[in-house]
């Protein structure tokens, strides 16, 4: 699951990408208002970190914006800024949730896992089609209850064609899952985590299909 981090203290940055890194999310780090308003226009993020004092602007005008443009992406403000009023303006602009530093990561992780975890969002500890499960947690894939092992990639199209079941995944989604907005993907790499992936749940069984809509992207359902 692809988190984006805006901060401009970059060893702060660095040490939480690594802290959500080792909590098995993947996270990608932008320091400034203007850079993650472009990108976040592109690119696919399960969750967003935001600092509010960023070198060329306030991100709560950023966060004005995308809740403006109806963006639903879970937001959690991380800040210096730890008045009443502070905290009061932060969730009245549209955050999801509102923490101050200096901070403990696993309160954080937490909170961040409280968010994912809301009607809508993407976060549940097991996702199920068929025989298939999955344990995002554990992060292990099991066909009738027996333990499968499948690659990192393989792993992570699966997870994000099982959080999208019943809805066609574009191809541009499961670049920016894998590889974030910053990864250089060669042109047929996602074809073949796919085709990989596809191989090896047949082989072991699955009852499910990976589909293939032309033009459009991939699809996830069980067997008929």
């Amino acid at each position: 699951m692809r988190l984006l981090i805006v901060e401009d203290n970059e060893e702060l940055a660095e040490l939480l990408a690594k802290g959500l890194r080792a909590a098995a999310y993947q996270a990608d780090i932008l320091s400034t208002a203007e850079r993650a308003r472009s990108v976040l226009q592109t690119t696919h993020y399960a969750a967003l970190i935001l600092d509010l004092g960023l070198p060329d602007g306030d991100g709560l005008e950023l966060l004005r914006e995308l809740r403006e443009r109806n963006n639903p992406i879970p937001v959690l403000v991380l800040t210096a800024r730890g008045g009443l009023h502070d905290r009061v303006q932060g969730l009245r602009s549209g955050a999801d949730d509102y923490l101050v530093k200096p901070f403990a990561l696993e309160e954080l992780i937490a909170r961040l896992e409280a968010q994912l975890r809301r009607p809508g969002q993407l976060l549940s500890n097991w996702l199920r089609i068929a025989n298939l499960s999955f344990d995002t947690q554990g992060r292990q894939v099991a066909i009738d209850d027996q333990p499968q092992a499948l690659s990192a990639r393989e792993t992570a199209v699966l997870e994000l064609l099982m959080r999208s079941k019943g809805r066609v995944v574009s191809k541009k989604q499961v670049e920016d899952h894998l590889y974030g907005h910053s990864g250089e993907v060669a042109s047929n790499a996602i074809e073949v985590y796919v085709h990989r992936l596809r191989k090896q749940l047949s082989d072991r069984g699955a009852r499910v299909q990976v589909h293939t809509i032309r033009g459009v992207g991939y699809l996830i359902a069980e067997e008929k």
